[in-house]
């Protein structure tokens, strides 16, 4: 199928301006200026002069662990009965059918990393999924992901109430280290096991084997800290243990910007539209993500939904725009960045050939608010009229 006509936005090269896109088994097969378009057949889709994106990326929310209007049963969003549970995985509660599904692929998000919330030290592994489909093994792009650990003022404040540890930041990051620790000697045993008949391997222990992917490098770590001191410990237990890490949320990022670009942190930003809800939140600003973005910090933008709903993804970009951050850089803050970051780039996040045929056409462009989405494809088929 082609879609001509388009301002075609690859998002990892330049403009197209008229041009078309090949798609072909769910995949983009070519693109290209309208002088080199193949032949137009019934069925094909005429941009009129339309803006074609790639779909946009939501970097982290907890889509289908809330669902819409939730009740007890739809709420699987936290397992607040143990501080650790890394062997937790996001693919065995994500709900599809869930009605948000709906509103995220219509409002032209195609892909989220979706998984547990941040009431545990370590809350488990996060997934990257399709926002198409009624089976979630069908949907995912990865999973796991992702590993979730949180600092600050939430598993502080859920062990807190349950007069149990961890009820100080420093408790919280001794947890982590601690299961860190013993999963790295765990690693090492295997390893010697496996070298040597003689000895025998450690008894299986699912918390462990789910974290002997993150200190192998294999599956980044998510650290959930918006104050600059939580921040700090995120970035210094990562080298520790030398970890693969993102900073996830980073509300107080815009005091430490060059900081964490000497480190050579990554962060994904928001929700950014919001109030200061709680204490941690007190030094919000809309221009954080430029602030991290001019200081050469890689950066990507999530709606954490349903903190914001996830439609609202393209939203929040034209916001941090706004509010300083280059309006180019900020549409790659929805799309190939936050790919990158995510470690999915090699399916999605840019129109490329080879890559997943995942589009969004614009009438304008996706920061007027009075622009439409004219249509939606995910892996070549359109969801979205």
């Amino acid at each position: 199928m082609l879609i001509f006509n388009a301002n075609v936005h690859p998002m990892d090269k330049k403009v197209i301006e008229n041009g078309f896109v090949l798609l072909e088994d769910g995949k983009v097969a070519a693109l290209g200026p309208m002088e080199d378009c193949p032949p137009v057949l019934p069925g094909d889709v005429d941009a009129q002069g339309g803006q074609l994106y790639p779909g946009w990326v939501d970097a982290h929310c907890h889509l289908g662990l809330l669902a819409d209007g939730q009740t007890y049963d739809q709420d699987d969003c936290n397992e607040e009965s143990d501080p650790v549970t890394p062997h937790l995985r996001a693919i065995d509660a994500l709900y599809p059918l869930d009605n948000c599904f709906k509103e995220a692929r219509e409002g032209g998000v195609t892909t989220v990393l979706t998984g547990p919330g941040s009431a545990n030290a370590i809350g488990g592994q996060f997934a990257a999924v399709k926002t198409a489909g009624r089976w979630i093994d069908d949907m995912v792009v990865k999973a796991p992901v992702a590993m979730k650990f949180a600092l600050g003022e939430n598993p502080k404040g859920v062990y807190s109430e349950k007069k149990e540890s961890p009820m100080t930041r420093m408790a919280t990051a001794a947890l982590i280290r601690e299961n860190l620790a013993q999963a790295a000697e765990y690693l090492r045993k295997k390893q010697a096991a496996a070298e040597d008949e003689d000895k025998d391997p450690p008894d299986f222990d699912a918390k462990l084997e789910a974290l002997a992917p993150v200190l192998e490098k294999k599956l980044p770590a998510h650290f959930h800290a918006h104050r600059a001191d939580d921040i700090a410990t995120a970035v210094r237990i990562a080298k520790e243990f030398d970890l693969n890490y993102v900073i996830i949320h980073g509300t107080e990022g815009h005091l430490v910007a060059d900081l964490l670009a000497a480190e050579g942190a990554r962060v994904v930003t928001g929700p950014i539209i919001g109030d200061r809800s709680k204490p941690e939140l007190s030094r919000q600003t809309l221009g954080n993500t430029a602030a991290l973005a001019k200081a050469g910090v890689k950066v990507a933008i999530c709606t954490d939904h349903p903190e914001n709903p996830v439609q609202y993804l393209p939203l929040a970009a034209a916001i941090a725009a706004k509010n300083g951050l280059d309006p180019e850089q900020a549409l790659r803050a929805i799309s190939i960045d936050a790919a990158e970051i995510a470690g999915i780039a090699d399916r999605v996040g840019s129109i490329t050939p080879g890559k997943d045929a995942d589009l969004v056409l614009y009438s304008g462009h996706p920061f007027d608010l009075q622009s439409q989405i004219q249509g939606v494809w995910i892996d070549g088929a359109r969801v979205k009229e």
